[in-house]
C-alpha cells in the first residue's frame, strides 16, 4: 500500500514528508541525504559570513593611509561591539558566545538540540563584530551555524539522539571544510574537538558533508586558497632539534593563550549584568590595542599571509603598515612580540565587551607570529642551521592550534590542506605532537572543553565516561513519592505505608525540605504492635539518608556515591534542599547498560 501525501491534510508539511520517507527511505539513506543538505547550507553560510566581513572591512578601512596611524581605529571596534551587543540583546535575546563550547554542551546535555536562531544569528553578529575590527575568528560562529542546521533538520524530522549527534558533527565538519576548503581537516576536527566517535555509522555522512561543503565553496568563491604558500626551502633532517623546540614553544604559547583568556573572562564575569561597563572596558582595551597594532584588526589573515609569503625584509616589514611603527624596520621583532603577547587580550576584550567570535582564527594568528618570532630569534643568534621564517610561521600555526584545541591531527591536516604545504608534513607532525604533549602536562582539556570538564559535562572518547556524560540524571529521577511529616504518629505512619509501594518514605517539612527518611526495614519490629502506635512519632523513627544527591550532579559522581553507600535508593534535592525525587539503583544501571548497548551498536 502506497502513502498518499494529500490524504493527511491535518499534518504539517514536514510531518507529511517524514511519513512518506519512513515508507520509502531507510533511516541510514535519509541521514546521508541530510548530510549532503547540511554540507551545502554550511558552505553557503560560510560564504555569506566571509562576504559580509570583507564588505564591512572594505567600506571602513579602504581609504586608510598605510604610511601613518589612523585615529578611526579607536572608534570602529567600539561601534562594532556596541552594535553586536544590541543585536544579541534585542533581536536574538539569547547567549550566542563560545560557539563550539555550546555545541559540546548540546551534545552532552541537550541531546544535540540547538536552537533555531543559531542557524543565522551567529553569522550576523560575528560579521558585525569582525568587520568593525573585533579581534576574533569567524570559524566558531560558522561551526555553530552548521551544527545548528544539522540539529534543527534532525529535530524537524524527529530523528533519534544518535543520528542528531551525527548531523551536528556533519554541520561542524562541513563548516571547517567549507571555510578552508579542507575536507580532511573538517573530518578530524569533528573527531578530535567535538568527540564524535568515528564509526562506520558516522564516517560516511561526515565525509559527504565535508566534500559537499568543499565543492560548493569552490563553486561560490573559486579555487583560491585562504592562505597562499610556496615552499622555497625544503625541510632538512638537521632542523629536527629546532622543530622540536618550536613545538615546545608553541605548547607554552598555547598555555599562555588559554590561561590568559580564562583570566580575562573572569574579569568580565565580575562585571555581571552590566553591558555598558563591559562595553567600556572591552571596547576601550580593544580599540587601544588595534590603534597601536593594526595587525590585530579583524581575523588577521592578511598578516598571516605576509608572514608565510614574505621573502625579503621589505616584504615582512609591510606588517608594520598603518601603525606608529611604520618605517622603523629595526622594530619588527618588537612589534611581532607585542602583537603575539596582546592578541589574546584583544580577543578576550572583543568577546567580553559584547562581541561575537571564536578563538580558531586567533590561534592560527598567534601560531604564525610564534613561528616567525622563534625562527627569527634563532637566526639572529647566528646558530649554524638557518631556519626559513616563512616555513616556521606555517609550522607555528599548526603547533598553536594543536595546543589550544588539543587537536594535533586538525593542526596537521588543516595547515597542510589550506596552504598546499604537504611537503612540510613531517615537521608539521613533529611540531603538533610536541605542542600537544607540552600543554597536556599543564592543561588536560582544550580551550573549548575545559569549562564543561570542570562541571563534569564534557563528552569524551572513553566509552564509560561518554555514556555517563550523556546520561541525564533528570530522566531517571522518580518523582512519585509519598512523604510524611516529622510529628506524624506511628499509627498514621503505618496507614501511609500500607498505601505506598516504596520501602523508603521521605520526611519533609512544610517547605518540602528533606529532613530524613523512614525505612520500612528499620521499623518492622514496632509497626505491627498496635499498643505502640500512640507512643512513637516519625521524629523517633526516621534516620538520615546514606547520602543526598544534587539535581545538577554529574552522573559519574552519582555512580560513585551509589558504589560508596551501596544504597538501593538515594534522594535528589534541588539547590534549596527541597526533595525532587529518588534515584533507583537498579533503574539507573539498566539505563546505563542500554546506553552502552546503543553506543556499541552499528
Amino acid at each position: 500500500m502506497t502513502y498518499d501525501i494529500k490524504s493527511d491534510s491535518h499534518l504539517s508539511f514536514f510531518d507529511k514528508i517524514n511519513t512518506w520517507r519512513k515508507q520509502y527511505v531507510t533511516d541510514r539513506q535519509f541521514t546521508l541525504i541530510l548530510s549532503f543538505l547540511v554540507g551545502m547550507l554550511a558552505a553557503f553560510a560560510a560564504f555569506v559570513l566571509h562576504g559580509l566581513i570583507r564588505q564591512i572591512e572594505y567600506l571602513l578601512t579602504a581609504g586608510f593611509d598605510f604610511q601613518s596611524f589612523n585615529w578611526l581605529y579607536l572608534v570602529f571596534p567600539v561601534v562594532g561591539i556596541f552594535l553586536t551587543s544590541l543585536f544579541v540583546r534585542y533581536v536574538v535575546k539569547d547567549n550566542i558566545s563560545h560557539g563550539i563550547t555550546r555545541i559540546l554542551y548540546a551534545i552532552s546535555r541537550k541531546q544535540s538540540r540547538l536552537r533555531g536562531h543559531n542557524c543565522w544569528s551567529s553569522v550576523i553578529a560575528s560579521a558585525i563584530t569582525i568587520g568593525f575590527g573585533g579581534s576574533v575568528g569567524a570559524e566558531a560562529p560558522i561551526v555553530l551555524t552548521g551544527s545548528a542546521i544539522g540539529s534543527n533538520l534532525g529535530q524537524v524530522f524527529k530523528l533519534d539522539g544518535k543520528t542528531m549527534m551525527v548531523l551536528v558533527g556533519c554541520g561542524a565538519s562541513a563548516a571547517i571544510a567549507g571555510i578552508f576548503k579542507a575536507p580532511i581537516a573538517g573530518l578530524v576536527f569533528t573527531l578530535e574537538v567535538l568527540m564524535v566517535d568515528l564509526t562506520m555509522a558516522s564516517l560516511l555522512p561526515i565525509l559527504i558533508a565535508c566534500v559537499t561543503a568543499t565543492c560548493f565553496t569552490y563553486i561560490l568563491v573559486g579555487s583560491d586558497s585562504l592562505f597562499h604558500f610556496t615552499l622555497d626551502s625544503a625541510w632538512q633532517v638537521e632542523r629536527i632539534p629546532a622543530t622540536i623546540l618550536l613545538g615546545i614553544f608553541c605548547g607554552l604559547v598555547s598555555l599562555y593563550f588559554i590561561r590568559l583568556m580564562t583570566a580575562c573572562e573572569g574579569v568580565f564575569a565580575k562585571l555581571g549584568q552590566h553591558p555598558y561597563w563591559k562595553l567600556l572596558l572591552g571596547g576601550g582595551v580593544l580599540s587601544s590595542l588595534i590603534f597601536l597594532f593594526p595587525a590585530l584588526y579583524g581575523e588577521g589573515y592578511s598578516s598571516i599571509n605576509i608572514l608565510i609569503n614574505g621573502k625579503t625584509e621589505a616584504d615582512w616589514q609591510t606588517i608594520l603598515n598603518n601603525s606608529l611603527f611604520y618605517g622603523n624596520g629595526q622594530l619588527l621583532m618588537l612589534y611581532i612580540g607585542l602583537v603575539l603577547a596582546f592578541k589574546v587580550v584583544a580577543t578576550s576584550a572583543t568577546n567580553g565587551g559584547g562581541g561575537c567570535g571564536g578563538t580558531f582564527a586567533p590561534s592560527l594568528f598567534i601560531g604564525a607570529f610564534s613561528g616567525f618570532f622563534f625562527s627569527r630569534l634563532w637566526n639572529i643568534n647566528h646558530i649554524s642551521i638557518y631556519l626559513p621564517e616563512k616555513n616556521f610561521s606555517l609550522l607555528g600555526m599548526a603547533g598553536v592550534m594543536a595546543g589550544v584545541m588539543h587537536a594535533p591531527l586538525t593542526g596537521i591536516f588543516l595547515i597542510a590542506e589550506i596552504t598546499g604545504g604537504y611537503q612540510m608534513f613531517i615537521p608539521l607532525m613533529i611540531v603538533s605532537i610536541c605542542a600537544y604533549l607540552t600543554i597536556y602536562i599543564f592543561e588536560p582539556h582544550s580551550i573549548y572543553g575545559m569549562r564543561l570538564a570542570r562541571e563534569g559535562k564534557l563528552i569524551t572518547h572513553h566509552t564509560d565516561k561518554a555514556v555517563l556524560t550523556l546520561m541525564s540524571l533528570d530522566s531517571i529521577i522518580d518523582r512519585h513519592f509519598t512523604s510524611v511529616s516529622i510529628d506524624m504518629p506511628l499509627g498514621k505512619l503505618v496507614n501511609v505505608i500500607s498505601m505506598s509501594t516504596s520501602s523508603v518514605l521521605p520526611v519533609l517539612d512544610d517547605a518540602g525540605t528533606l529532613i530524613g527518611e523512614v525505612k520500612l526495614d528499620n521499623i518492622r519490629n514496632v509497626m505491627f504492635r498496635t499498643e505502640l502506635y500512640g507512643h512513637f512519632t516519625v521524629a523517633q523513627l526516621m534516620t538520615p539518608p546514606p547520602s543526598v544527591l544534587g539535581a545538577n550532579d554529574p552522573m559519574e559522581d552519582v555512580m560513585h556515591v551509589f558504589d560508596k553507600t551501596d544504597a538501593a535508593l538515594l534522594p535528589v534535592t534541588d539547590t534549596d534542599s527541597r526533595l525532587v525525587g529518588y534515584i533507583n539503583r537498579t533503574r539507573m544501571y539498566a539505563a546505563y547498560r542500554q546506553m552502552v548497548a546503543d553506543m556499541s551498536a552499528e
